[in-house]
């Protein structure tokens, strides 16, 4: 990519990241669900284990309903529910029902109509209607125990919220207070059950509008003078007999809560006073049926399940409408809420979400951005999804960690909903104003560059000129040797998948090396090197790539045995300059190269049976790389072309090249054309080499034996000599 775009997807990635804070800041409807649809996951991933603890609740269910009426009940059966927890000894009994109203069903009130009185015939007395008063039976079971009425918010009517009677509260910081949810207008209270309750507990588990799922509830509220509990803190209280809380705030800052301090216990929360409630699966063992409590005949029993533990009273009736959702997508009546976060508040085991978690998510956000924004100036699509991916996971895999370990909730969708948000437009920013030219780049030379090469050639960006140009290149040719023959004795539907084989690993070679494939001719390919990108060392390259395919040549044949006939390769490569570019017609044409250093080429390949070796380069390639296992092969005439060119076999390697066996082979190779070139007899040099190379390298042996026929070749060599190695 060229440098002006790729600094324009970055620009463009830094503009989403801002894009993406401000709106992390405001915080939408829709990143707050999805937010809180991911910690749902988690702790349905890691749910709390139930434990028994000393909190129950006892249920109004519809087993109750069936046995004594309808919803409310008379204030008496009310009473009577007391009298029996408070026999069974239990330590706190907290209503999460309301008191509003004077008992409808109370005697007294049906004796005030007139009527009703005249029928009786008979004067009843004040002090005789007291005693029928349910309110007051009920207000005299409660004052023998520790009894929480719950109230809630009132829209309109009720009372003032400051008219309820709270425990003190001592705040530590800037004004913590202010931060609580406020609580101006509540439920009315019948005054002598109010006069007769220990404390008040808000029964409110959510403060505004949600999705139906709680998550957080108010521990306080706040009223114009103090601030009221919610139902279960306000249990933990009496029952621990303290009368104060601890409202802390968050240093300096005004109007935020840090924690709650409550005896012994510090209960992390929410800027505004809300608990994360840390939820375990509703478990039939917290509940016991009102109709248990009520039957005189199983005194033995309750007070074994309720001695010295707080009981919550609500109701599972559904007609009743106190179901609510959790974070773990189950339907619980909303005192068994109130029960877990009494559970929760016991354990100390916490949820906590601080600022700082929230300003880590978005930095986390604007360093996956910038990432994504990076790998895609720099390498592209896939790459950028490949590290988007891997951070994506890491993120992911941090987020679970802390939540497991350390009950923190880190918000992982954030930063990969941003993440993938910049991938997915950067790239269609990529593809539809950058890789244009790309396209076209790839669509021509696809079929016969190295995947390196055209890299390369995509990152640079220039522009192709169709037509050639006089480039120095390096050719290779190659062809397979006994390839007719073993033609004739397979089928063509087999021939085909062997060569498509063979010829895919001779072209990896090819292109691992930065080599262009010309054509691919009958069994032979053809090959350059140095275009259409310039290769400082191309006929080393070339070079290297030849002794390359003569190891995948080795490999293919290692598991083809099924083979009738041994095949082959021979290899040649010639440097020199040629024409090179898109040949051919308007079209149809092929990216190519035409000239003499290719006709050279082609006829250093043919050499390979005439000095019998399988790889063989001219002098110019030899003297590129001359760091390389060489050997001389004197100087060959060859058809069609006008002077001799001295030939060389390519042994091996630079490390052959330094390897002592290899220098004493060639040493003696050196003698024996020494004294060939001398006119001398080298009938016993020619077995001493011959006999040399079978324990060198046994491919060697043929030059020596068809070195007799080619004394004219060494003889012709001139003053050429091999060069020496280091």
């Amino acid at each position: 990519m060229k440098r002006q775009m790729r600094w324009s997807v970055i620009f463009l990635g830094i503009v989403l990241i801002s894009g993406l804070v401000v709106a992390r800041i405001v915080d939408p409807v829709p990143l707050q669900s999805l937010r809180s649809a991911y910690f749902d996951y988690l702790q349905r991933l890691d749910p709390r284990d139930y434990q028994d603890l000393p909190v129950r609740v006892v249920d109004i269910d519809e087993t109750s309903l069936a046995r004594y009426g309808q919803w409310p009940w008379p204030r008496d059966l009310m009473a009577q529910l007391v009298d029996r927890l408070t026999e069974a000894e239990a330590a706190v009994i907290a209503f999460d029902v309301l008191f509003a109203e004077p008992d409808r069903y109370s005697p007294r009130l049906l004796l005030e109509d007139a009527a009703l009185r005249a029928l009786l015939q008979d004067d009843i007395s004040e002090e005789a209607l007291q005693t029928l008063d349910n309110d007051d039976r009920f207000a005299r079971a409660m004052s023998g125990s520790a009894v929480i009425l719950g109230v809630a918010s009132a829209a309109s009517g009720g009372m003032a919220a400051s008219e309820i009677r709270t425990p003190g509260l001592v705040e530590i910081g800037n004004s913590p207070r202010a931060g609580l949810y406020l609580f101006t207008r509540s439920t009315t209270l019948v005054p002598q059950l109010a006069d007769a309750a220990l404390g008040f507990g808000n029964i409110n588990t959510a403060p505004g509008l949600n999705d139906g799922t709680i998550r957080q509830v108010p521990l306080l509220w706040r009223t114009e003078t103090s601030a009221v509990a919610s139902l279960g803190l306000e249990a933990l209280r009496v029952a621990f007999g303290e009368s104060t809380m601890i409202l802390r705030g968050v240093g300096t800052l005004e109007g935020a809560v840090a924690s709650i301090q409550l005896g012994g216990l510090t209960i992390p929360t929410t800027t505004s006073g809300e608990i994360w409630v840390r939820y375990r699966h509703d478990d039939p063992r917290l509940y016991i049926s009102a109709v248990d409590v009520l039957d005189a005949g199983n005194a033995e029993s309750l007070q074994q399940a309720v001695q010295g533990r707080i009981i919550l009273v609500g109701t599972s009736a559904a007609g009743l409408l106190d179901i609510r959702t959790t974070a773990l997508g189950e339907s619980v009546p909303g005192v068994s809420i109130h029960a877990q976060m009494i559970e929760q508040i016991l354990l100390e085991d916490h949820l906590t979400r601080s600022d700082l978690v929230v300003g880590l998510e978005i930095i986390t956000q604007a360093l996956l951005g910038l990432l994504v924004a990076f790998a895609m100036a720099r390498t592209g699509p896939t790459a950028s999804l490949l590290v988007s991916g891997v951070a994506a996971a890491g993120i992911i895999a941090a987020s679970w960690l802390m939540f497991q370990h350390h009950a923190v909730l880190v918000d992982a969708t954030y930063p990969i909903l941003g993440g993938a948000l910049s991938l997915g437009l950067l790239t269609a920013f990529r593809f539809v104003v950058t890789d244009r030219e790309k396209r076209m780049i790839r669509t021509s030379f696809s079929q016969y560059l190295a995947p390196s090469v055209l890299s390369e050639i995509e990152d640079r960006g220039f522009k192709i000129e169709l037509g050639g140009e006089m480039r120095e290149l390096t050719v290779m040719f190659t062809d397979i040797r006994n390839f007719t023959p073993l033609s004739e004795s397979m089928p063509a539907d087999a021939l085909v998948p062997l060569l498509n084989d063979l010829f895919t690993g001779l072209s990896q070679e090819i292109l691992d090396f930065g080599g262009t494939i010309d054509k691919f001719i009958g069994d032979s390919v053809m090959a350059f090197w140095n275009a259409p990108l310039n290769v400082a060392d191309h006929s080393r390259q070339a070079a290297l790539a030849a002794l390359g395919m003569r190891d995948a040549m080795a490999k293919f044949l290692a598991t083809r045995t099924d083979l009738e006939r041994e095949i082959e390769i021979g290899i040649g490569l010639h440097a020199g300059e040629a024409c090179v570019g898109n040949i051919g017609s308007r079209q149809r044409f092929n990216y190519s190269a035409i000239g003499n250093a290719v006709n050279v080429a082609a006829r250093v390949e043919s050499s390979c049976k005439i000095v019998g070796f399988d790889i063989v380069a001219s002098g110019t390639v030899h003297d590129a790389a001359p760091d390389l296992a060489w050997l001389p092969l004197g100087s060959v005439a060859l058809k069609g072309v006008g002077q001799r060119q001295a030939l060389f076999a390519l042994v091996g390697g630079a490390q052959l090249a330094l390897s002592d066996a290899f220098k004493a082979m060639a040493t003696r190779h050196a003698d024996l054309l020494d004294a060939i070139n001398n006119n001398q007899s080298v009938t016993d040099d020619l077995e001493a080499c011959k006999a040399a190379a079978a324990m060198f390298m046994s491919r060697l042996v043929p030059i020596y034996e068809r070195l007799p026929e080619r004394f004219a070749d060494i003889r012709g060599v001139g003053d050429r000599t091999p060069q020496s190695h280091p």
